[in-house]
């Protein structure tokens, strides 16, 4: 039986080698952060702010997002630090609140005049951070209560796991908005 050469398709995934933990955990977020900063800024600034869906949301949001979703999970949430805008990427200060007024009305926003690359900068120097936890801390111990968590909070490996799927998620989509885009070039 041979070996199937199939199984990565990205040069830029991390190898099939190699010890499992948090390093791992680390080379797979940056893979995938590196892959959504490329997808959003392989775009002219028009299509970064361009909407395809009904959603609503721009490739350039999307980014924006994962700025602040890693930030809530690692820095709010499991170190337990104070946050200045746990929420800046939406346009709601707590988007969740239980209202249908404010569930129809929450959407994501960048501030006006920040560009895709210094997003992207945001999103690395969070990344820089990330593995700084994931170097300095056991995928066993769980996160700080009194930040984003109250009692019980989850371990780090849970942590990756959520991040690591929200990424792909948001990955999967920008690469449909792109190839729609292309298509309209």
């Amino acid at each position: 039986m041979s070996e199937d050469h199939r199984v990565s398709r990205n040069p830029a995934e991390p190898p099939k080698t190699g010890a499992a933990g948090a390093r791992r955990w680390s080379d797979y977020l940056d893979w995938v952060r590196e892959d959504c900063i490329g997808a959003v800024t392989s775009l002219s600034e028009q299509e970064q702010r361009a909407t395809l869906l009904p959603s609503g949301w721009t490739p350039l949001e999307l980014l924006h997002h994962l700025v602040h979703m890693e930030q809530r999970w690692f820095v709010w949430g499991f170190l337990g630090e104070e946050v200045a805008q746990p929420w800046g990427d939406w346009n709601r200060e707590e988007p969740w609140e239980d209202t249908d007024v404010v569930a129809a009305e929450a959407r994501w926003r960048v501030p006006e005049g920040l560009t895709a690359e210094a997003v992207a900068e945001r999103l690395r120097a969070q990344g820089e951070r990330t593995r700084a936890v994931l170097r300095d801390h056991d995928l066993g111990e769980p996160g700080r209560s009194g930040g984003r968590f109250g009692a019980q909070p989850p371990t780090l490996e849970w942590i990756c796991f959520h991040v690591l799927a929200e990424y792909a998620r948001h990955a999967g989509q920008l690469d449909v908005v792109v190839e729609l885009l292309e298509e309209r070039r």
